[in-house]
């Protein structure tokens, strides 16, 4: 697991309830939106959006750079997450937690 920087949120999988979102495989399927395919055939990730698993929960990493290259990808990521209550975790600001 790589570690995560001050440019960085994460989409957690957990509701503002605190229960697991489903499908388990959610968060590889909402990086994957944003993924491209090269000349070998292999799906590779957005260099700023990548699923990764933090203390056992499925969690979605978005470089904040993404806002400004992308608004319309960085608008779309943070609607999923306001529109099925996930948790979003800014590292720059530990303590504080918000919900999309």
């Amino acid at each position: 697991m790589s570690e995560l920087t001050q440019n960085e949120l994460v989409i957690q999988g957990l509701t503002s309830s605190g229960r697991t979102f489903r499908p388990s495989d959610w968060a590889e399927r909402l990086s994957g939106v944003l993924s491209t395919y090269g000349e070998d055939h292999r799906m590779s990730y957005s260099p700023h959006v990548r699923p990764i698993t933090l203390n056992g929960i499925k969690c979605v990493v978005v470089d904040k750079i993404l806002q400004q290259e992308q608004p319309g990808a960085y608008s779309f990521l943070m609607g999923f997450a306001r529109e099925n209550d996930l948790q979003i975790l800014d590292p720059a600001n530990p303590d504080e937690q918000k919900q999309a």
